[in-house]
């Protein structure tokens, strides 16, 4: 399909208020489309079912579901021109909330100095005015500029509008094989990749390499983790080490122990998640929840000779997920875009740095919606 067919399709489905999703992986030029025929609002409980699914920090949401056979497919190629145009101004109006994410860091700092917790992580919602609803222009604007993301937009009547372009994958799945990684540590993006990390940085992004590996290691055969190295994200950069293995169970319980990961919670991730309901000013929803394919079918041939077509006989079909974790995300409500930003506490942590590193991760949002 022409791209600008999928875009238009994209804009017709959102005018007659019907659920749909667009997303594309990173690093491929492909962006797919689910529309969703009715305003049912799906849910999964067990995660056997095939579709998109998009999944809450908490259970205090649903894990709603948009169904394979509920929706129409439809892909279009997409060349991408990286953009690094920044907007202007782009620290205003933010200065509201500043002193109160100060103390809300402050106090998750004092509570790992007593011993309730190693590492919590904390965010902040900053709210940010827009002249109309643009969201299938700030979607095209998000794959522009992020092509090592899964950038996505999706939409339902019964819960809101979200886009994001996310760096992070929660779990990738083929078969039984799987991969996933320990995403930790932030600094901004100054020409080059090789940074020096804080102490502070390492130690966070060892947390929840040790955390994944505990919890995957009962239900999963020949476990590997990489060194950490550094990755760019957008105008970030992290630290990252690749994991995979192969599972000996089945989906729902490798999601009920990895999600969520102490890259969006904290360590020990239940009394970080209870400081967290207790202590933000707000509720996450999605944020820091999972998205992506569940469960779709994937052929694949053993047949290299396309003119040799006997041998296509020769071909496998894996059952595949693609699951990421919700960040650098925004909810669309009204004239307003809701931008979610955080970053992980230790005790090491400085309130002012923890602040300007909200600040930047702001920035990916802002830099596609007020371009």
């Amino acid at each position: 399909m022409r791209s600008d067919d999928f875009f238009s399709n994209l804009e017709h489905h959102f005018r007659s208020n019907l659920p749909f999703v667009a997303y594309r992986k990173p690093n491929d030029s492909s962006v797919n489309g689910l529309l969703q025929n009715t305003k049912t609002l799906f849910s999964t409980q067990n995660f056997t079912e095939s579709g998109f699914v998009f999944s809450p920090f908490s259970d205090s949401h649903t894990t709603v579901l948009m169904p394979l056979e509920q929706c129409k497919s439809l892909s279009c190629t997409l060349e991408v021109e990286a953009s690094n145009n920044y907007y202007q101004n782009r620290v205003e109006g933010i200065a509201h909330n500043k002193k109160q994410h100060l103390n809300l860091v402050q106090k998750g700092i004092d509570a790992i100095k007593n011993a309730q917790f190693q590492k919590v992580v904390l965010s902040r919602c900053e709210i940010v005015d827009v002249s109309e609803n643009q969201s299938i222009s700030v979607f095209k604007r998000l794959l522009q500029t992020y092509s090592t993301a899964f950038v996505y937009c999706w939409f339902h009547p019964k819960v809101g509008l979200w886009l994001g372009a996310t760096p992070e994958i929660l779990l990738s799945v083929s078969g039984s094989r799987f991969k996933t990684m320990a995403l930790a540590g932030t600094q901004a993006f100054k020409d080059s990749l090789d940074v020096n990390w804080t102490t502070k940085e390492q130690e966070e992004q060892e947390f929840v390499t040790n955390y994944i590996e505990a919890k995957l290691k009962p239900f999963v055969d020949g476990l590997k983790i990489s060194e950490p190295t550094t990755v760019k994200a957008g105008n970030l950069l992290h630290l990252q080490s690749d994991i995979s293995g192969t599972f000996n169970t089945d989906l729902q319980t490798v999601l009920k122990h990895l999600h969520p990961t102490p890259a969006v919670c904290g360590l020990p991730v239940e009394k970080a998640k209870t400081f967290i309901l207790e202590t933000e000013s707000y509720d996450r929803e999605y944020y820091t929840g999972f998205l992506g394919e569940l469960n779709l079918k994937e052929t694949t041939s053993r047949n290299t000779n396309r003119r040799n077509v006997e041998n296509n006989a020769y071909s496998t079909v894996k059952t595949v997920s693609h699951l990421f974790v919700n960040l650098r995300c925004m909810q669309s409500n009204n004239n307003q875009a809701l931008i979610y930003v955080g970053g992980g506490i230790t005790k090491d942590s400085n309130p002012e740095d923890e602040w300007q590193e909200t600040v930047s991760k702001a920035e990916t949002m802002k830099r596609v919606l007020l371009s």
